[in-house]
């Protein structure tokens, strides 16, 4: 299996641990070949016995996505969109991290990190690129310029994979503050969903003089009391809004529809097919969450858009953990949350945050006020979902234009060190 490798690079850099290196990817032909041969001669199940997705990924949608994986998608697409942009690897805290790292054209143009989440990979992230670092071409000022950093997570696409626990979101808020003042950086933002969110949190907490503020699409906290009354399941706590009831309702119904999810928790050692099938691994990823599976079935079966996510960009994600191998490694991820997904944050850094529709819970703004004491900006989305940097990556960019533009002007031109290593 195909795993990921810089170019080479001298002696003398190579045996640099910090040093920064070039990377592209080429993936063999008898890798792909091989790809499209185990996808032909899946042996499937039988179709399910109920009617709906209640079981589980279905038989038609998953023949469907087989058939076009098989017959009509083209890896070359994403691997040249990818090998156009400037990527490198670098070793933070004994780990290979692979990231994008795109300049702004525009003076005094703000650092940003943006992580992404599982299923996830920057792959999920390319379609706001643009829009952040030209935003002249997208609706915006030169003003709200960003130099963008995309890594992949510890266990993710090209990063290397951790060998033993302790790699949680916290740790890789810590490489993640190495890696923006190796650029260069004295001074960035931070931003993520899902586990991005996480891990953006995380640096938040940590709060490094560096980090000027954070944005969130995925706000990541909950009063200790609505926790506890989930977790013993039982009724709400009494005194909820009319929008606090409704995240209660979504988070209950969550924590009955993510089995996935917690199998990763429990046991992903124990997922072996997806190192061994595509097919499984595909249905594994896109088993995420009751509302994207439905859009994502839709667009596979029924041809039926699903914003601006396509059936390509559901595969090139799929194909870029077939490719490094890194479906189990990526997984492990959920084994290093100890305390629970959600908490009664207090974060001080100044925070943005965005509510996106069918986002599998939407903190009502009294939780997040709660939660974050500097609250630059909250804006409730007309659509888009979970994966929001892929389903509508024209409002992401908006909200993240938006969401840091209070924090410019603390930004004096010496501020941003423009480095010209990498």
């Amino acid at each position: 299996m195909t795993q990921a490798i810089a170019t080479p690079q001298s002696k003398q850099q190579a045996s640099d641990k910090a040093a920064i290196r070039p990377f592209r990817f080429e993936a063999p032909e008898a890798d792909l070949i091989e790809l499209r041969r185990r996808i032909t001669a899946t042996r499937f199940p039988e179709k399910e016995t109920v009617a709906d997705p209640s079981q589980g990924v279905q038989l038609a949608f998953m023949r469907a996505l087989a058939q076009y994986w098989a017959t009509e998608y083209d890896w070359r697409k994403v691997e040249a969109r990818l090998n156009a942009l400037p990527q490198f690897i670098t070793e933070i805290d004994g780990l290979d991290i692979h990231f994008i790292h795109v300049r702004s054209k525009h003076e005094n143009a703000l650092p940003l990190i943006v992580t992404h989440g599982w299923p996830g990979s920057p792959i999920e992230q390319l379609k706001i690129i643009e829009p952040l670092t030209n935003p002249t071409a997208h609706g915006g000022s030169a003003s709200d310029a960003f130099d963008v950093v995309i890594p992949s997570g510890a266990g993710y696409g090209f990063s290397g994979k951790p060998t033993m626990p302790g790699w949680d979101p916290a740790r890789m808020a810590r490489a993640w503050t190495v890696l923006m003042k190796r650029l260069g950086y004295d001074r960035f933002v931070a931003q993520g969903g899902d586990w991005g969110a996480f891990v953006t949190i995380a640096m938040a907490q940590q709060a490094p003089p560096e980090l000027m503020g954070i944005h969130v699409n995925f706000a990541g906290t909950l009063p200790s009391e609505v926790s506890k009354a989930l977790q013993s399941g039982g009724p709400a706590p009494a005194g909820l809004s009319n929008e606090e009831q409704r995240a209660y309702d979504q988070l209950a119904f969550a924590f009955q529809h993510l089995p996935t999810q917690f199998m990763m928790i429990a046991h992903p050692q124990t997922l072996y097919g997806l190192a061994d099938s595509p097919v499984a691994l595909a249905a594994w990823m896109i088993d995420h969450d009751v509302a994207s599976y439905g859009h994502i079935a839709k667009l596979f079966v029924d041809g039926e858009p699903y914003g601006d996510l396509t059936r390509d960009d559901i595969l090139d994600n799929i194909t870029l953990s077939w490719l490094t191998n890194t479906g189990v490694s990526s997984a492990r991820l959920y084994t290093e949350f100890k305390d629970g997904f959600f908490h009664d944050l207090s974060i001080s850094v100044p925070a943005a945050v965005s509510v996106f529709p069918e986002e599998i819970y939407q903190a009502p703004r009294s939780w997040t006020e709660r939660a974050y004491h500097n609250l630059i900006h909250f804006n409730a989305l007309p659509k888009g979902g979970h994966f929001a940097a892929w389903e509508q990556p024209q409002l992401l960019s908006e909200e993240v234009r938006v969401g840091f533009r209070s924090l410019r002007s603390k930004v004096a031109k010496s501020d941003v060190n423009l480095a010209k290593a990498s």
